[in-house]
């Protein structure tokens, strides 16, 4: 959650960390604030609300300097307001500080500091890292950080100025941190997008670890002060693939980039005679497989669990991270433990993964997108998407190149048992960017469906087998966007409960698609349209009885079974986005929600 940004050079810092917070906005825009030092004043600006907010504010017009913080908020502790908005200020003045976490024992120091005679402006848990500061700071501001970071329990990424010193001081544990190198300037990001347009060359904070940054250089320490040698490494994205390209939001032009995406994913893996990946993974040592996300993850984590074990016949768990991860588990030495995260630091993931790590011999594979992230760093091996940069916060091409992966994976496992491939499926793999394309160029149809049920109150969406999953996807993503209830269910479920929902005013989207249980299916739809329901259907077929029973039918080009649900995801996907879009709702930034959840 949270955006943090910060800056140091030779050049007036106030538009560079405006333009770095709009960047950075999709991961929370309750508040902005920016905090500027020139010489030894610190100016502070912050107003609840969008980062545009900042822009009107009179505060705004002469404030300048070389050194700057800023943040864009997804509150956690304290409502939405300019009080509680960041940076977050010490008693003196002297201190301020932004901050991407949660801090678990605040209460406790909050308590502490009052005792001691600290006024804490705030409801939120930063604004006792910077009284913490502030009472251990003696002029060295790396050693009263590293000090106050003792005392605190939880997950933080940081970024302090001192009004004394020209320097920014960062730290992480638990929440992204990167930093930028340029000539006679240097960067702090909570994510890459922001960093882009100044320079590729970054260097990745790892937990418990504090840099001092000034113009010319960087300076690593552990948390004992030890100085530590970090690799320079390259940003592989570039500016233009962070742009909207004339689409009118990220998500639409994130739905459209869903056939390159998953050539993206395929090259140098699909052969023509099997897939290739460079990590030794042996079938003969894998007895069992657990999978482990969340939201639209654990989705693709679903999908998955159909695939390897169509495939690979090796039992498949699923679980969500943020129960795995206080559960009892139960892990043995040939287990497999997959975790799937776009950003790669969601911090149920990660603690997750953390704790899979305490069993000796458990293997752990990462499926994830953003190169250099934590979960890509600490796992022992895996499969980046190379999908691209991921904007919107509803995830699109994320998801559907998470389950191509996951098919790959399969494929590779089943192949390394001594089975061959079809030379069909290879084929259908290779067809499947162009079967995208084709249902892509149905978006005007598809938004005219949706300019007819843009006023509904609730949806059911529907499926089976494989499919199942992509109801709950569809689901989802109508809810993120639109704010339209939305549940979904495996079809033969309907009648344990949900079919007591429907009337003449429920829209059902049902998945009905060619396969084994397509009959079982349109039963179901009988007895929905028996209920006077509405039925929107994504089918492959001509079917007659389909035509009689739907309302709206949206056909989508066949395939086989395991390559489905990445087809039937993308009319769902666009029907979210143009019901959201024509209900005026700002897509890329809906309400309560950011893109990567970097607090439990």
């Amino acid at each position: 959650m949270c955006g943090i940004f910060g800056f140091i050079g030779e050049q007036d810092v106030a538009p560079i960390l405006i333009n770095g917070l709009k960047k950075l906005e999709y991961r929370g825009y309750d508040s902005a604030g920016i905090c500027i030092k020139h010489k030894d004043i610190l100016t502070v600006v912050k107003k609840k609300g969008r980062v545009k907010n900042l822009l009107s504010s009179e505060d705004m017009a002469n404030i300048q300097g070389r050194i700057g913080i800023a943040h864009t908020r997804w509150a956690t502790h304290g409502e939405p307001n300019s009080v509680n908005a960041h940076p977050h200020q010490d008693c003196t003045g002297r201190i301020a500080i932004v901050h991407n976490g949660i801090i678990e024992n605040y209460d406790i120091i909050k308590e502490l500091l009052i005792g001691e005679g600290h006024i804490i402006k705030s409801d939120t848990d930063t604004e006792i890292i910077a009284h913490l500061i502030e009472k251990f700071y003696s002029g060295n501001l790396e050693e009263a950080v590293m000090e106050a970071l003792k005392c605190v329990e939880g997950t933080y990424g940081l970024a302090v100025i001192s009004k004394e010193e020209d320097k920014i001081v960062v730290a992480r544990r638990g929440s992204p941190i990167i930093l930028g190198l340029g000539k006679n300037f240097k960067i702090v990001s909570s994510d890459a997008v922001a960093i882009l347009e100044h320079t590729k060359d970054v260097i990745y904070l790892q937990d418990e670890e504090i840099a001092a940054l000034t113009p010319q250089k960087i300076e690593i320490y552990d948390v004992n002060g030890q100085a530590i040698d970090k690799d320079v490494e390259k940003i592989r994205w570039n500016i233009e693939q962070i742009e909207k390209k004339g689409f009118k939001h990220f998500m639409l032009k994130e739905i459209f980039e869903q056939p390159d995406s998953i050539k993206n994913v395929l090259r140098g893996r699909l052969k023509e005679n099997g897939v290739k990946f460079s990590f030794a993974l042996n079938p003969s040592d894998v007895e069992r497989i657990v999978i482990i996300g969340c939201g639209t993850s654990w989705h693709a984590a679903l999908i998955g669990k159909y695939l390897i074990e169509k495939h690979v016949s090796v039992p498949v768990e699923v679980d969500y991270a943020s129960e795995f991860r206080y559960r009892d588990i139960v892990l043995r030495e040939k287990d497999l433990v997959i975790f799937i995260s776009q950003s790669g630091e969601t911090a149920d993931t990660l603690a997750a993964l953390r704790k899979v790590k305490q069993y000796d011999r458990v293997k752990t594979f990462g499926i994830v997108n953003v190169v250099g992230s934590t979960i890509a760093r600490e796992v022992d091996m895996g499969i980046y998407l190379h999908a691209g940069p991921e904007i919107g916060v509803a995830s699109t091409k994320a998801f559907t190149c998470q389950i191509m992966a996951l098919f790959l994976l399969a494929l590779h496992l089943e192949a390394r048992k001594g089975k061959g491939i079809s030379r069909d499926i290879i084929d259908e793999i290779n067809f499947l960017p162009a079967k995208i394309e084709s249902v892509l160029k149905q978006h005007e149809y598809i938004k005219n469906i949706a300019d007819k049920f843009k006023g509904s109150s609730n949806f059911l969406y529907l499926g089976r087998g494989i499919n199942f999953p992509v109801a709950l996807e569809g689901a989802l993503k109508l809810k993120e966007v639109s704010y339209i209830h939305a549940e979904g269910y495996p079809a033969a479920e309907m009648k344990h409960g949900p079919i007591a929902l429907i009337d003449e005013n429920m829209p059902v989207v049902f998945i009905a698609t060619q396969g084994r249980l397509f009959e079982k299916v349109i039963n179901n739809m009988e007895e929905v349209k028996a209920r006077r329901g509405i039925i929107i259907t994504i089918t492959d077929t001509e079917s007659r009885t389909l035509k009689q029973l739907s309302h709206c039918i949206i056909r989508v080009p066949k395939t086989i079974e395991q390559l489905s649900p990445i087809i039937n995801i993308i009319p769902l996907q666009l029907l979210a986005y143009y019901i959201a879009d024509a209900r005026g709702l700002n897509v890329d930034k809906p309400r309560n929600l950011a893109k990567s959840v970097t607090v439990e």
